[in-house]
């Protein structure tokens, strides 16, 4: 229950900037873990901020930074911007999301000022994502958690599509004890894969060609490097299986396991 939470969005400084973030832990006193929980490409919104509840439910400290927040893309990624795009996203046949060639020429189906803010959108999170400055800021998001007097030793992070990439990258500077992949892009160079700390956990939907054809090589690297990890890829699952806001994508059978996958990884490998 929501009440047995204590729940508020917060602010936590970087190197030169400020990231806005929702945090959330049980309402008590106790030492928890924490969790770094990483949004999608849509940005930090209220499916994100239930799926943190559930994780606190669950005994942990987790933050939830909005990394658009920042003031080098908060113009560009405003949430105007990002609804802008991911209504652009929803009108596109589902397997033909991560067609780029796809999404280019429906592109010109849309008006001038609309197309320009999809396509400025598009540029930074498809093109030119600035993948490196984003793991900065989640860095910093994991000193954050550890100067709270409420969160124990051990750390995390999950994040899903966008942040499902955004994971493993936080996972390959060493800083947590186990990370979570949601159908995720690999690291690049994926040698990064050789400064991961602790347990790794991909989890993909069956129906996702484009971000699987990845996963080998992801495997290989994890042997290569002697990680331990698991991978399940779930038959029939869509590219964000797992956001019950999203009808068009959502696999229940899925999610359900899924989620009981989460918690028991984050049990065995932080508690």
């Amino acid at each position: 229950m929501k009440e047995n939470l204590k729940s508020e969005d917060v602010i936590y400084k970087t190197a030169d900037d400020s990231i806005k973030s929702y945090l959330t832990r049980p309402d008590d006193e106790k030492k928890h873990p924490g969790i770094i929980l990483i949004h999608e490409i849509f940005g930090l919104d209220d499916h994100i901020r239930n799926v943190a509840d559930r994780l606190a439910m669950e005994g942990y400290v987790v933050l939830a930074p909005h990394l658009f927040s920042s003031s080098k893309f908060s113009d560009i990624l405003s949430q105007e911007n990002i609804t802008a795009a991911m209504k652009f996203m929803m009108s596109i046949p589902v397997d033909k999301q991560r067609d780029e060639n796809y999404r280019m020429q429906a592109l010109e189906s849309l008006k001038k000022e609309e197309r320009e803010v999809v396509s400025r959108v598009n540029q930074v999170l498809f093109v030119n994502r600035p993948t490196d400055l984003f793991t900065e800021y989640l860095a910093y998001g994991v000193e954050y958690l550890k100067s709270l007097k409420t969160v124990g030793e051990k750390m995390g992070s999950v994040g899903f599509c966008f942040g499902g990439g955004m994971s493993i990258n936080l996972g390959c500077g060493g800083k947590i004890d186990g990370c979570i992949i949601f159908y995720g892009e690999n690291p690049n160079p994926i040698e990064k894969i050789a400064n991961a700390k602790g347990y790794v956990m991909g989890l993909y939907g069956g129906e996702d060609h484009r971000i699987n054809s990845g996963i080998g090589n992801l495997v290989n690297a994890l042997v290569k490097y002697n990680k331990p990890f698991t991978i399940r890829v779930f038959p029939g699952a869509h590219h964000a299986f797992f956001n019950d806001t999203r009808p068009q994508t959502y696999n229940k059978l899925a999610a359900e396991e899924a989620w009981k996958m989460v918690v028991d990884f984050f049990e065995s490998t932080l508690k």
